[in-house]
């Protein structure tokens, strides 16, 4: 199925040139050379390009300084004619002139901006700021709430021309306001369209059940880790626009549920192995290190790639023996700084101490499992041993979800107690969006499935009821009290979820609401409500085990690399779970 955003394709033709004399090379030949020429001097893009049209107006000035303002929303064409007919007019005879526009949905990418006529028919300058919420684009850098143009200008003026088309941007947003910069002048909006840059991927995962909030989650979910599939798998569309290793796991492994192998993924681990000689840690943090070992892992189990794991040989050994060089002699990890798990955990040693701890022993043991493929058996010896050794120590959560879910998984203490005295308590609270995957894990693994589904819908599913359309960087349960969704103006009395909330470097403005490591809920549902895990390497077995709790039912898809495999379960009156499987040829099917 295609993607559910795009209802047509748009072709991309190049035609190029090779300045050569015509007698050195016959004209039957000159495509040839040419594309030879073309891909020797630049790299392909393998995003594709669509406009989008604003679904409403939020705001304009007062005072009649904006005319027709609706005909924004008017499907025109792109093309700038000499007739001028029904434009929006911002003018600053009277006083300040702008409008802000609601593209309905978080995009990435920029905007078109078509112009007809302006005063004595001369360049106007325009002021462009793009937001996540309609705040952010309401606001002015600096202040309280920490507007910014980190990593992306989502704040700057613009030149427009006379009978003509200008574009900017290259952010994430869902929001745009645009002012006249000049005084005592006007100009004649034609359109503004939103430049949505994107990856057209197939669909071929899918969820469905009788929860239409978790379909819904699990739907934005997977928007919100297409949206971060850039040229390489980024962190966030506005801000961290960058590979952030260990932020990928739960992007790969919402990927693996949605779109399969894909390439991204493959590419993003090569860029950071490449870019960080041995003996440094990826992106300056040892854990992160440790989780380009662990996609690695899953990636392996996913397709099944030995040539593409043997790439990673030299490296990944070396880092493996740098790893068990971080075992103290009291049993302990003793890894040093930049030591972290996520945000929230910042502030609590013991736990990042339990949660490092227990990711070194999963990472081993991973590792091991990965030189058992190599044949590089004194480094697997070296994992094995160097695992042993951490078990012996059995650290305190320190009343942390996030340390407790890593315990859980990596078999240091038993899950079904973690789960009843750490993960389950106060609900939803105290949850992070990129640790929540692993809780729920660890939820999982202690069989508390209804109580992992019931978070979903309470801690993700705040944020769908505050106006998002893709999922945040962090998040707060406490935040929504007498909170404004971020699609309207802040009424008077109102909190601003997202201007007056965040902490450490995502404090107000500067938090961003499109985070791909939020997309965990998406490999979940599929994981575990589906009942879909691979047991061999490349889909060679596949075990489905679904639980549906209180649902009635729940259907999909999963791809794999021998096609697509479908599922529906249907709870009886009994309780039983009636399944119907279609599995492509040569995928043996276990229950359990």
């Amino acid at each position: 199925m295609k993607t559910t955003f795009i209802c047509f394709l748009l072709g991309m033709i190049f035609l190029g040139g090779c300045h050569r004399n015509r007698q050195q090379v016959p004209a039957e030949d000159m495509p040839s050379v040419a594309l030879a020429v073309r891909r020797d001097r630049t790299e392909d893009d393998p995003r594709v390009r669509t406009y989008v049209w604003p679904v409403r107006i939020l705001w304009h000035s007062e005072g009649g300084t904006v005319e027709k303002p609706e005909m924004l929303l008017e499907h025109r064409t792109g093309q700038i004619t000499l007739d001028a007919s029904d434009p929006c007019v911002l003018k600053t005879e009277k006083g300040d002139s702008g409008i802000l526009l609601d593209f309905g949905k978080e995009l990435h990418g920029g905007v078109q901006i078509m112009v007809w006529h302006t005063k004595e028919n001369q360049p106007v300058r325009l002021r462009v700021r793009f937001g996540e919420s309609v705040s952010e684009a309401m606001s002015d850098p600096g202040g309280e709430k920490n507007a910014t143009n980190d990593h992306a200008i989502r704040d700057q003026n613009i030149l427009v021309p006379w009978l003509g088309t200008a574009e900017m941007g290259n952010t994430g947003f869902r929001f745009v306001r645009i002012d006249l910069a000049e005084e005592n002048s006007f100009v004649q909006l034609k359109a503004v369209r939103a430049v949505f840059l994107y990856r057209d991927l197939d669909y071929l995962g899918s969820f469905c059940c009788s929860d239409q909030r978790l379909n819904q989650i699990w739907q934005t979910g997977t928007y919100t880790v297409h949206l971060n599939m850039q040229d390489y798998l980024w962190d966030g569309i506005k801000r961290d626009r960058l590979v952030w290793i260990g932020d990928m796991h739960p992007e790969t492994m919402s990927i693996l549920a949605v779109f399969g192998a894909h390439e991204v993924i493959p590419k993003s681990l090569d860029l950071i192995r490449d870019e960080t000689p041995l003996p440094r840690w990826m992106n300056g943090i040892s854990s992160y290190s440790m989780w380009w070992i662990l996609i690695h892992h899953s990636w392996y189990l996913y397709t099944a790639d030995a040539d593409y794991l043997q790439q990673q040989r030299e490296y990944l050994t070396g880092l493996l023996e740098q790893l068990c060089g971080h075992v103290g002699p009291d049993n302990r990890e003793a890894l040093p700084p930049h030591r972290f798990l996520d945000w929230p955990s910042s502030d609590n040693a013991p736990a990042i101490h339990a949660g490092l701890h227990s990711l070194l022993v999963m990472t081993l043991e991973a590792g091991a499992q990965l030189c058992e493929v190599l044949g590089e058996n004194q480094t697997q010896a070296d994992c094995l041993d160097a695992a042993n050794r951490l078990r012996k120590h059995i650290p305190d959560p320190s009343g942390s979800k996030q340390a407790a879910a890593l315990m859980a998984l990596a078999g240091l203490a038993e899950a079904v107690s973690l789960s009843r005295d750490v993960m389950a308590v106060d609900g939803a609270h105290r949850m992070s969006t990129f640790y929540g995957y692993y809780v729920l894990q660890a939820r999982a693994m202690a069989g508390d499935y209804q109580g992992a589904m019931d978070c979903i819908g309470q801690y993700w599913g705040a944020m769908l009821d505050l106006g998002a359309t893709t999922f945040w960087e962090d998040f707060d349960l406490k935040w929504t009290e007498n909170a404004a969704r971020i699609d309207e103006l802040v009424p008077p009395g109102k909190k601003d979820i997202h201007g007056d909330f965040g902490n450490y470097c995502y404090k107000g403005f500067r938090h961003s609401l499109c985070h791909g490591w939020a997309s965990g809920p998406t490999a979940w549902l599929s994981e575990h409500v589906l009942g879909i895990q691979f047991v061999e390497p490349g889909g060679a077995v596949i075990r489905i085990d679904p639980h549906l709790g209180d649902l009635a039912w729940a259907e999909g898809t999963y791809p794999t690399p021998k096609g697509l495999l479908r599922v529906r379960h249907v709870k009886q009156a009994d309780g039983a779970i009636s399944s119907r499987i279609q599995a492509p040829p040569g995928i043996k099917i276990v229950r359990p």
